[in-house]
């Protein structure tokens, strides 16, 4: 991976394609799931979505073995896919991006008060 590739997100532009290429020929039910798969974990990523990317994989390769065994949506990802991606993500606890900018937004303020009281 080249340097400018990683700081522009070119390699992760490229990647993403690829994940819609593979994603647009799955049956259509399975592009309706996949379509909510992402819409719900991409809160859990971070500001360049670069961690997110092998879960997105990972699931998205689910999805295309099971519409080649011919299970339907629901026999893999069950009624609540979105319960499927806070799990996928790191379970009920996962973090997602507005707590990670509120912890930093606390430690900001908290740093800027310590230095006013003291």
């Amino acid at each position: 991976m080249k340097f400018w590739e990683t700081v522009t997100g070119g390699d992760l532009t490229r990647e993403w394609k690829g994940l819609e290429v593979r994603a647009g020929a799955l049956p259509a039910e399975y592009r309706v799931a996949w379509e909510q798969v992402t819409a719900h974990l991409l809160p859990y990523s971070g500001f360049t979505g670069r961690e997110l990317m092998p879960i997105l994989d990972g699931a998205l390769g689910l999805l295309e073995t099971a519409a080649m065994d011919g299970h339907s949506v629901q026999e893999v990802l069950g009624d609540d896919i979105a319960g499927f991606c806070t799990a996928l993500a790191g379970g009920a606890g996962a973090r997602d991006y507005r707590d990670r900018w509120r912890a930093q937004l606390n430690r900001n303020v908290a740093r800027k008060l310590s230095r006013l009281g003291g």
